[in-house]
């Protein structure tokens, strides 16, 4: 009893406390144990039925703390009690707390003191904080419950339930880290009176790593909020072992509302020790957390911890956003498991439930306690539903505030033991940091894969004789940006260039670099450069800039006609060639050094031959390189995978390649082609335009007979001879009259495609005119070829440009 006292005189000065629980026969408060001075000194009762008018009663029925000076005590009659022959000195102050758990009232605390002035501020906040601790004990050793109802007198169980509570007090200056802590404090986390210099640090010095991050976030100025927390974390005894102890606190602001103290109580939670199997539960859990990189990583864990070992039938994850629940994961992930409020938000692959639509959902992530609810509770239908037989709610806090909650509900009557509050108050707490780590993870690497995406091409262009598709994975590892990027270039006359890269580094820059890189190697291919030009000018481009990062390729340029192809090499990883018997090996090429590195570095070609159903690949080292994959043993696992793979479906032949690339340690960039080649070919024809005087007639005169020829092939290409004729007419004298040089003439029937094509070597493109008059003696030619084609345009090339018309030859009846 003197260990009572003392503690009562810590949390507030008062002379005497006593515990009221309620019967469940009688309907009454009645008094379970007092310490200090005598009741009957101020004129408490040891009996309080709930219909009569008192300060115990008042705060038990309305949930509310009631603080009574000696005026406001003298409202209430003579005595506080029901019997008249209990007198109250005169000059006295009462506090009267409810006690109560999860929405369940368990009794009421009454101090009193000699001074009649009343409680102060300070001490009204740390005896609240006591009453929360008195009450979470009560609730998990269930002592209210134990009360033998009818039994005359107090029964001597708070006296012996206090000291074990071991309850101490502290006050922390948030501004400085200056604390003053009581002797039971000092004495639950086993400093010396003598050896504690005043400093949280060193109060900090002896929790356990893993639970820092929580009172981290109520030591922090930056974190803290107004308010209240509860928590329970753990310290490492000078013998090794672990001691549980129960934090409640309150933030007490300044004048203009910023946090100014922490009022705190700690307890003594041996009963929340957990055993070797909650130990090695919380152990499992946490390592699973460890390597959890994404918010769906982190789901899958909690399910994995809570749902099977609590025999619980349903667990939900959800993150709070404003005032709406986003739901991560459910499990069982069918809608009809759950209630019809989370059926009706069901919009994507998890809904979203209104805060606001389970107000007692809402009330426990706000309070920031766990909550418990066994069998019968009055719950809204929302959540009785997930848990008719017992429902857990915690809430997951993370850098002084709660982030989200945590739903564990059974549909049998279940019973929720110390242990297994241990386990879910560990869980919530673990959870909250790898939430918000997780969280950051996926924002980061969405922003990431995001802008790589938006410098590679949105989609692949249809190829004559061949099909292409592409693939690219963003690295695992690491949130930044990577360089790998590939492009497939459409030429003219059924010829197509592709390229696949890679810039040293992952950042910003690299990413940079990778989009300067792409656009200029398609430029110079679309000029129609071959490829050696083509890399050497990308590498003249990259030596200029002003950067020290440098870039790899493999540049193909590919005749779908022919199936002749020449490939060029910087650095960079050789093709793979896929025969149409399966066989798959790598390309022998001579490469060069990578972009970037030597000003006038070589680039030789290698001639490659393709037969109708060969596939080409062109990949990164992201694909076949990793810490713990060697290059050779790569690329010969990514040949294996090609022989086997079925190349009538080039998209599920790429994704077999990929199936095995799960934690990467770089960007990975895949590009596949498999050649078919062009059934019928195209007729064509080529004419020099020789400059005389009568060049134009020599042209229309080449064009005539080159008909006359195709007519054999295709009767329809009569019925386009005069547009044709006209086309070509207008297109070489423009040629003639406005360049310099050499002009040559191209011929092409290709299907239903009759095309004309006029190069000469100015780079200038011809210029459509914005008006012409009557009297006008020129200008008419460019909108003469629009009108009577079906398509017109001008590409450049490595010596000038090309002008181009197509006509389409009329249907054939069926």
């Amino acid at each position: 009893m003197r260990a009572v006292r003392e503690t009562i005189r810590v949390f507030g000065g008062a002379v005497l406390a006593a515990v009221y629980v309620l019967g469940k026969r009688d309907n009454a408060l009645s008094l379970a144990e007092s310490a200090g001075d005598s009741g009957a000194m101020y004129g408490l009762s040891p009996r309080y039925p709930l219909s009569g008018r008192t300060p115990v009663v008042e705060a038990f029925l309305t949930g509310r703390p009631l603080w009574l000076n000696a005026e406001g005590l003298a409202a209430y009659g003579e005595s506080p009690g029901e019997s008249p022959e209990l007198t109250p000195p005169a000059n006295i102050s009462l506090g009267a707390l409810p006690l109560g758990a999860n929405g369940t009232p368990l009794g009421c605390l009454i101090v009193v003191d000699d001074v009649s002035g009343g409680f102060d501020a300070e001490r009204r906040n740390f005896l609240e904080l006591y009453a929360d601790q008195v009450a979470a004990w009560l609730e998990a050793t269930g002592e209210p419950n134990n009360h033998a109802i009818g039994r005359t007198g107090p029964r001597p169980v708070l006296g012996p339930a206090l000291d074990r509570l071991r309850v101490g007090s502290f006050t922390l200056v948030l501004s400085t880290g200056h604390i003053e802590a009581d002797d039971r404090v000092l004495d639950l986390v086993d400093i010396p009176r003598g050896e504690f210099d005043g400093r949280v640090e060193t109060l900090l010095a002896h929790t356990v790593p893993d639970d820092l991050p929580a009172l981290m976030s109520i030591v922090d100025p930056g974190h803290m909020t107004s308010g209240g927390r509860d928590l329970e974390f753990r310290v490492r005894r000078p013998g090794g072992e672990l001691r549980w102890l129960r934090l409640r606190c309150r933030v007490l602001a300044d004048g203009v509302g910023r946090p100014e103290r922490v009022l705190g109580v700690v307890a003594d939670a041996s009963h929340l020790r957990p055993t070797a199997d909650e130990v090695s539960r919380v152990q499992r859990l946490s390592v699973a957390l460890a390597g959890a990189m994404t918010v769906r990583d982190v789901s899958r864990a909690v399910v994995a911890a809570l749902r099977d070992p609590l025999g619980a039938d349903r667990v939900a994850l959800a993150e709070l956003e404003g005032d709406r629940l986003v739901v991560k994961v459910l499990d069982p992930p069918e809608p009809d498991a759950w209630p019809e409020l989370w059926r009706a938000e069901w919009r994507s692959e998890w809904p979203d439930a209104p805060a606001g639509a389970l107000p007692t959902l809402e009330a426990a992530l706000r309070e920031g306690r766990a909550s418990l609810w066994p069998a019968g509770s009055a719950l809204e239908p929302g959540l009785e539903g997930i848990g008719p037989g017992g429902l857990a709610v915690l809430p997951i806090p993370a850098e002084g505030r709660v982030v989200g909650g945590c739903l564990v509900g059974w549909d049998e009557p279940h019973e929720f033991g110390p242990e297994e509050r241990s386990l879910l108050t560990a869980t919530a707490g673990m959870v909250g940091q790898a939430l918000v780590r997780a969280r950051a993870f996926d924002a980061e690497h969405e922003l990431a894969t995001t802008l790589q995406r938006s410098l590679l091409p949105r989609k692949l262009p249809r190829l004559p004789g061949a099909v292409a598709v592409a693939r690219y994975l963003p690295a695992t590892v690491g949130l930044e940006v990577g360089g790998d990027w590939y492009d497939v270039i459409p030429l003219s006359e059924n010829h197509v260039a592709l390229v696949v890269g890679d810039v040293q580094g992952h950042n910003a820059g690299a990413a940079t670099i990778m989009g300067q890189m792409r656009t200029a190697i398609r430029a110079y291919a679309v000029e129609g450069h071959p490829p050696d030009v083509v890399v050497s000018r990308a590498n003249h481009l990259l030596v200029g800039m002003e950067t020290d990062l440098f870039a790899t390729c493999c540049y193909v340029a590919i005749d779908m006609e022919e199936g002749n192809a020449l490939c060029v090499r910087a650095g960079h990883l050789p093709p793979l060639l896929r025969a149409p018997e399966g066989v798959t090996e790598e390309v022998e090429v001579e490469g060069g050094p990578p972009l970037g590195v030597l000003a006038e570095a070589e680039f030789p070609m290698t001639a490659l031959a393709l037969t109708p159903g060969t596939v080409l690949a062109l990949l990164t080292d992201g694909l076949v390189e990793s810490s713990s994959l060697h290059l050779e043993d790569g690329m010969r696992r990514v040949c294996d995978a090609l022989s086997r793979a079925d190349p009538s479906d080039a998209g599920r032949m790429a994704d077999e390649l990929l199936g095995g690339v799960n934690r990467r340690d770089d960007d990975v960039a895949l590009l596949l082609l498999r050649y078919d080649g062009i059934g019928v070919r195209p007729l064509r024809a080529r004419w020099t335009v020789w400059r005389l005087p009568d060049a134009v007639a020599h042209a229309r005169r080449f064009t005539a007979r080159t008909l006359r020829t195709w007519r054999a092939t295709d009767e329809r290409v009569t019925e386009q001879s005069d547009t044709l004729l006209l086309i070509v007419s207008e297109l070489v004298t423009n040629a003639l009259v406005h360049t310099q040089g050499q002009v040559g003439l191209d011929l092409m029937l290709s299907g239903e495609r009759l095309r004309v094509a006029v190069s000469d070597a100015s780079p200038r493109a011809p210029v459509k005119p914005g008006n012409v008059d009557w009297e006008a003696t020129g200008g008419r030619g460019i909108l003469l070829v629009q009108a009577v084609s079906a398509s017109y345009g001008s590409v450049p090339l490595s010596s000038g440009k090309q002008v181009w018309a197509e006509t389409l030859l009329p249907r054939r009846e069926p």
